[in-house]
């Protein structure tokens, strides 16, 4: 009688344990019940009927990374471009990813590279480089509808890498070298004009506030014509100086008498400083 009663405790216990099945948080299992679907486990402590039931698939709920990698495609104007992504989703309903496709993960990789190279194949090569916002959306918006279906939800797409051809890379550094030239030549030619209207306006200044002291002195005429003869005699002196040859052709009269008028009008030294211009202009 106690072997009977030990066998039957055996079989007790043996019949607990095999009906009882634990799911950790962020995990969800589906049992079915002589091969069609009976249930979903939640996590915790859960039991089934040995024999009836079975956990045919069991799955996490938390957010998953698909890295693709690299694929060829082909742009609206026919440059050969290669793009990786990067792809978060996660199941939002096991019942329908374990019944609806085969495999889930193989199928979104497939659908990432089918979807990737039609949206860029819409769009321009250098549209596509400015533009990785906009395909990250398209490509969220198309997948996030195809794997709906699926019981699937894809959170987020982002394009890691958008690489052109060698001689399109070249040809792409050229131009922003070329690009950054140009900006210097303006930003140059900028600087050179607003100094040039600087110096001009100095100059306008200066010839302002000569021609109003002059116009307040009676021998304003007198001191105009001895500093233009002045400037005059230094130019040239500065043009015979240079290291460059030069032939200058000058009128003798013309030399003479600026000589004549700027020795003429030259201050007198000797006076102790208090004459300042030749007595001729004394009354």
């Amino acid at each position: 009688m106690s072997s009977i009663i030990g066998v039957l405790a055996l079989l007790i216990i043996g019949y607990t344990v095999s009906s009882v099945r634990i799911i950790k948080e962020g995990d969800e299992a589906l049992v079915e019940r002589l091969g069609r679907f009976s249930r979903k486990l939640e996590p915790g402590l859960n039991f089934i009927v040995p024999a009836l039931d079975y956990v045919a698939y069991k799955t996490s709920l938390r957010e998953r990374i698909l890295d693709v990698a690299k694929q060829n495609t082909i742009t609206k104007d026919n440059v050969f471009l290669e793009v990786d992504a990067v792809v978060f989703w996660k199941i939002l309903d096991s019942e329908l990813t374990y019944y609806a496709i085969e495999d889930v993960e193989q199928a979104i990789g497939e659908l990432v590279i089918t979807t990737l190279r039609s949206e860029i194949g819409r769009m321009e090569f250098e549209k596509t480089l400015s533009s990785r916002d906009e395909l990250n959306r398209a490509l969220l918006s198309q997948l996030d509808d195809a794997t709906e279906p699926w019981g699937v939800k894809v959170t987020r797409v982002e394009l890691q890498e958008i690489n052109p051809p060698e001689k399109v890379h070249k040809s792409m550094e050229m131009e922003r070298a070329a690009e950054l030239e140009r900006r210097a030549m303006v930003l140059k030619a900028d600087g050179e004009q607003q100094s040039a209207i600087k110096r001009t306006e100095a100059t306008v200044r200066s010839i302002q506030m000569l021609a109003d002291a002059l116009n307040k002195r009676s021998d304003g005429a007198s001191i105009l014509q001895f500093l233009i003869a002045q400037d005059y005699v230094e130019a040239n002196q500065k043009l015979g100086e240079s290291s460059n040859s030069k032939v200058v052709f000058m009128d003798p009269k013309l030399l003479t008498e600026g000589l004549a008028t700027l020795m003429d009008q030259n201050p007198r030294e000797g006076h102790g400083g208090t004459e300042d211009f030749p007595s001729r202009h004394r009354r």
